[in-house]
Formats: structure tokens, C-alpha cells, sequence
């Protein structure tokens, strides 16, 4: 068994860590992360594998009754071996435990993996924003109560 481990993280190491995911073609930088999270509870963490940083999620609280997942990815060497389910299992305890009432999430056509993660975990579709000509671009925006179960 590959030893994880699941910790907060500095804003610092997670922009190193957005740096590293291929598919982020424009990947924020140590100042978007602290402009957007300034004044606002946030959530930052990051999963270590045997030692070694291997994915993360970052959210925050858009109002006291929404937690936003913001950004989140795990690195290619890291994939499939469950990491964005135990990063998005953290959260959506830690919304429900601090009582939020909705978990709000966008994510993009082009990411089919992430959509099928979020829906097995009981998200729903709740708007489309177009982005462009190319559908892969539009936005999904997901949402779902943080009390209902994992169905994944």
C-alpha cells in the first residue's frame, strides 16, 4: 500500500503544483491565488504520496452559505490512483462540517474525467456558460449539498 497523506498547504506550493499540470494553459500564479482567497476562508490542500506532492484543491467561501471548489488538480505521474476522489471527499466533509449549504464547482467540457468524478459524487448541472466557439471551452457549473453521501 502507497502511503498518502492529505495536509494543508501553502498558497506558495500550490501555485508550484498548478504550474505543473499540463492541461492549465494559462496556469494562475502565487498573486491570482492571493488576490482571489484575500478576506475570504479558503481551503488549501494538498495529497502527498509516498512524501511527495501529488495533487491538490483549493476552495473558498463565496458567502456563508456556499464553498466554492475553486481549483484542483493531481500531477501525471500521481493519475489514477484516486487522489482527486480524496481531495473532493476532504472538501465536501469540511463544507459540510462548517455548514455550507451548497457546493459549487465549474469545470470545462474538455475535462471529461473531472465531470465524471463530480457527478458520481452526487453534483448536479446546474448552468452552461459559453465560452467561445469551441464547445471544450464552456463552462459547466455544478453544484450539490455537502450532507449527501459519496455515490462513487
Amino acid at each position: 500500500m502507497i502511503p498518502m497523506t492529505l495536509r494543508d498547504a501553502p498558497l506558495e506550493e500550490i501555485a508550484a503544483l498548478t504550474a505543473q499540470i499540463p492541461e492549465f494553459d494559462l496556469p494562475y500564479q502565487l498573486p491570482d491565488y492571493q488576490q482571489r482567497l484575500a478576506d475570504t476562508p479558503y481551503r488549501a490542500r494538498v495529497m502527498e504520496v509516498a512524501g511527495e506532492a501529488a495533487g491538490f484543491m483549493v476552495g473558498y467561501a463565496r458567502d456563508d452559505s456556499e464553498f466554492y471548489c475553486w481549483m484542483a488538480g493531481v500531477l501525471p505521474d500521481f493519475r489514477r490512483l484516486g487522489l482527486s476522489q480524496l481531495l473532493l471527499t476532504d472538501h465536501m466533509e469540511a463544507a459540510a462540517e462548517a455548514g455550507y449549504q451548497r457546493l459549487t464547482v465549474k469545470s470545462r467540457n474538455r475535462y471529461p474525467a473531472m465531470l465524471r468524478l463530480l457527478i458520481q459524487n452526487g453534483f448536479h448541472l446546474v448552468a452552461l456558460e459559453k465560452r467561445g466557439d469551441d464547445p471544450q471551452d464552456h463552462r459547466l457549473h455544478l453544484e450539490k449539498t455537502p450532507s449527501t453521501t459519496c455515490e462513487g
